[in-house]
């Protein structure tokens, strides 16, 4: 770009943000604000292109409807269902899917889904229009959103695959991948590396199938006889996924994995997990017997709210635990999470949202 300036912004630059933020009537999250002008600032003070900063600013657009879209619904626990757009409606895949989105609108969970037709459709219809959320992507075949979507307005419109998959995974504590093509496949692998890594908190993974269907069958013996020998992956990494045809056994899955477990926070190297019910003592030493593997030193702990979450007033109601846990081994935490669920202590009957 001619005339482009590198380097630090100007401290006067800076003020001038800070001024524009106040004038604005912007008064929280300041700095972060203040940031996000800072590195628009930057990028025109780059060598950047113009298709540089036309990906930039579209990103941000769609990112900010996406935000919208989804804030008044912070507090409801929320499904992303992935499948084939192709699937008709006739396919017992398509039955399958109405039926498990509608079992878990009916114990309080919403479902996101791309907006398109087929499984995406199939799920917006179980769930219902007031239970169902969009992101739909622009493309020449998925022209407009789903009847059951469009009708209440809930979606919002991507140019971008990367921006649509973040939404679509930001804000889910639960994921169903349905027999699907490139995409289904893309989504789920990107699931999979995001736990693995420790890059997302845990939530439950369920790949479902018709009845006595091998899609995903054929996956497993795919991680089987070629990841796992050639070393790319551990023994343990599709663990964390439940491989069913039940519609039953998916629901669930994904309201199981919340049964005890509610939240996690980092507080410096110390892992904190949020509980509905706090364990007792021979529980815990059960914990730190099978899952001492997991731990960098030390023991698993009840805890009182420590320090940094008493200041943000982070979830100060309930029991927790905490422990030091071994970075390399962060993907495994669905374990624990899933042991914590099935204690004696955990509470019993219909499971909690989280």
């Amino acid at each position: 770009m001619t005339g482009s300036t590198t380097g630090p912004i100007p401290s006067a630059v800076t003020d001038d943000i800070r001024r524009i933020i106040a004038d604005a009537g912007v008064t929280e999250d300041v700095d972060l604000i203040a940031r996000i002008l800072a590195t628009g600032i930057g990028l025109g003070r780059d060598d950047s292109t113009r298709l540089d900063l036309k990906i930039t600013a579209a990103a941000l657009t769609e990112m900010r409807a996406a935000f919208a879209l989804f804030a008044p619904y912070r507090g409801i626990p929320k499904v992303t269902v992935f499948g084939s757009a192709r699937t008709r409606p006739e396919s017992v895949l398509y039955r399958h899917t109405v039926e498990l989105t509608h079992a878990l609108a009916q114990q309080g969970w919403m479902t996101v889904t791309g907006a398109g037709p087929g499984i995406m459709q199939a799920a917006a219809e179980g769930s219902g229009p007031d239970h169902s959320l969009g992101v739909s992507i622009r493309l020449p075949f998925e022209e407009k959103p789903n009847a059951v979507i469009a009708a209440h307005a809930r979606n919002v419109v991507m140019k971008y695959f990367f921006t649509r998959k973040l939404m679509l995974v930001k804000e889910s504590a639960g994921f169903v991948c349905v027999p699907g093509g490139f995409g289904t496949l893309d989504e789920m692998f990107e699931l999979l590396t995001l736990q693995q890594t420790g890059k997302a908190e845990p939530t439950p993974i369920v790949l479902l199938d018709a009845p006595g269907g091998t899609f995903w069958a054929g996956l497993q013996r795919f991680v089987d006889e070629q990841l796992i020998p050639a070393g790319v992956i551990s023994p343990e990494d599709l663990d964390r996924v439940v491989i069913t045809d039940s519609v039953d056994a998916a629901v669930s899955e994904i309201t199981g994995f919340y049964r005890n477990y509610d939240s996690l926070r980092w507080v410096g190297k110390r892992l904190v997990l949020r509980l509905r019910h706090e364990p007792a003592d021979a529980e815990l030493d059960d914990l730190t017997a099978r899952f001492g593997d997991l731990l960098a030193s030390g023991r698993i702990e009840r805890t009182a709210p420590l320090q940094a979450e008493r200041e943000d007033g982070d979830r100060l109601d309930l029991p927790r635990i905490v422990l030091t846990l071994d970075q390399h081994r962060v993907g495994e935490l669905h374990r624990l999470i899933r042991a914590l669920g099935a204690l004696g202590s955990a509470p019993a009957g219909r499971h909690p949202v989280p």
